[in-house]
């Protein structure tokens, strides 16, 4: 089961809220996301939150994990019955099902329950999308609200470290995303706070945002929770669950991956590097962005003759495990691949938001755009570039991209830079990264 220490309760999760709009409604509740996330605190948190707040009797608030073999056991051998020995009287109960991924046929069960029983509420988690999604969701379509939580956004990460810069940040964030979704007005004007955000980003780049990482004290401790979540969450916990034999190979391709951070897979290359055949390569990408250790997008395309469409880029859902597995904590502004690093947080954070269609751009003729935000009908490119600027620059891959598909809008990651231009009928704004 996930640490629910007394410390880790009190920080606050951005989903909260979501999840407690949900909470009275029928639809069994799904949180997905990586293990040792937060999900088990998560759901401490809505279960005082019913008896403190919602004054719901205890007893009528059960939380069980399927990691426990005899309940396991119980529910599926008899799943009506382990339920209703829970209920109290016919007032609502709420089941929470930590770890529902250990439970084979669980969404046939579920829905079961879903059908067959009055006042009940079920909130479930798992760290496998493959499951949840999957096996899952297949029997309780219409019947579930499905989430994913993730290690710490970068504002839930400031409003542990510092909570003035997470109040900077909330506005300055909220008028990036409004100018990036809807196209509303953003100004551009002198900020004096760009130079505090640069600390915090750095360790949020170096160690991640698991949070007992972010909980240990000093670098030292948080290599040695990196370590701890590694070894058990790619040795252990993926090849328990999935019964994969080769943990060796699971391990050493993370490892590859990791050097590769925003490159485009090459599977021969991998498959020459990692001494594993193509198949077993590609289910292994499979079960790792699955199971939320890596995110792989796929190319943008219109142009299928000029285009290239097949192969994916590769980052990792949290930087720390990635650089954990690269052996490699030396600080960002001295390293070769920082400009990979603040690509997979601008990711990260476009994900954080409700990202869900994310993908690059490239030609035949190289030219590249790191990122094709779709919202709703619209694209928005968005290239990155961890450097200084004196003024407005286009890269000349980002203005073919600009020229060609006529974006209403784009947007520039900078190091420290606010600016904006116009190139044709697109507006172009330059904005901090650590304002994503």
């Amino acid at each position: 089961m996930e640490s629910d220490t007394e410390m880790e309760e009190y920080y606050e999760r951005e989903l909260t809220e979501t999840l407690k709009s949900w909470i009275e409604r029928k639809e069994v509740i799904a949180i997905k996301g990586p293990r040792q996330s937060g999900k088990t605190t998560l759901l401490r948190i809505l279960m005082n939150w019913l008896k403190e707040k919602r004054g719901v009797d205890e007893d009528h608030i059960i939380f069980k994990t399927m990691e426990d073999p005899d309940f396991r056991e119980q529910f599926v051998k008899k799943p009506r019955d382990t339920v209703e020995s829970y209920l109290a009287d016919g007032e609502k109960h709420y089941f929470f099902l930590d770890e529902f991924h250990y439970l084979t046929d669980g969404g046939e069960k579920l829905k079961l329950m879903y059908d067959t029983t009055e006042n009940v509420k079920f909130i479930i988690t798992g760290s496998s999308s493959l499951e949840l999604t999957g096996s899952t969701s297949k029997h309780l379509v219409g019947r579930m609200f499905s989430t994913e939580l993730y290690p710490f956004s970068f504002w839930e990460f400031l409003n542990v470290r510092e909570k003035r810069l997470a109040r900077i940040y909330t506005k300055k964030n909220g008028r990036v995303m409004d100018f990036i979704r809807q196209g509303t007005e953003l100004d551009v004007e002198e900020d004096p706070f760009v130079s505090d955000f640069q600390n915090v980003l750095q360790e949020y780049l170096l160690y991640g945002s698991y949070p007992e990482v972010i909980k240990a004290e000093s670098a030292e401790m948080k290599k040695t929770v990196l370590k701890n979540l590694f070894d058990t969450y790619i040795t252990r916990d993926i090849v328990a669950l999935l019964r994969i034999q080769e943990s060796s190979e699971m391990r050493r391709l993370v490892r590859i991956l990791s050097s590769q951070l925003g490159g485009i897979i090459n599977y021969s290359e991998l498959s020459d590097s990692g001494d594993m055949y193509y198949k077993k390569i590609k289910e292994f990408l499979s079960i790792l962005e699955e199971t939320y250790v890596i995110d792989l997008i796929k190319p943008y395309h219109k142009n299928l003759r000029t285009e290239l469409r097949k192969n994916p880029k590769v980052y990792f859902v949290d930087p720390g495990l990635r650089n954990h597995a690269l052996k490699n904590f030396v600080p960002v502004e001295n390293r070769g691949d920082r400009g990979e690093m603040v690509e997979n947080f601008v990711l990260s954070q476009l994900r954080c938001h409700g990202a869900e269609e994310v993908n690059y751009w490239r030609t035949r003729g190289q030219a590249e755009v790191d990122f094709v935000y779709r919202h709703g009908t619209e694209i928005i490119p968005i290239e990155v570039k961890y450097k200084s600027f004196n003024s407005p620059k286009i890269s000349r891959g980002y203005h073919s991209y600009i020229s060609t598909y006529g974006p209403k809008r784009a947007v520039v990651a900078t190091k420290d830079f606010w600016g904006e231009d116009v190139i044709r009928d697109t507006e172009v704004k330059f904005i901090p990264v650590c304002y994503f």
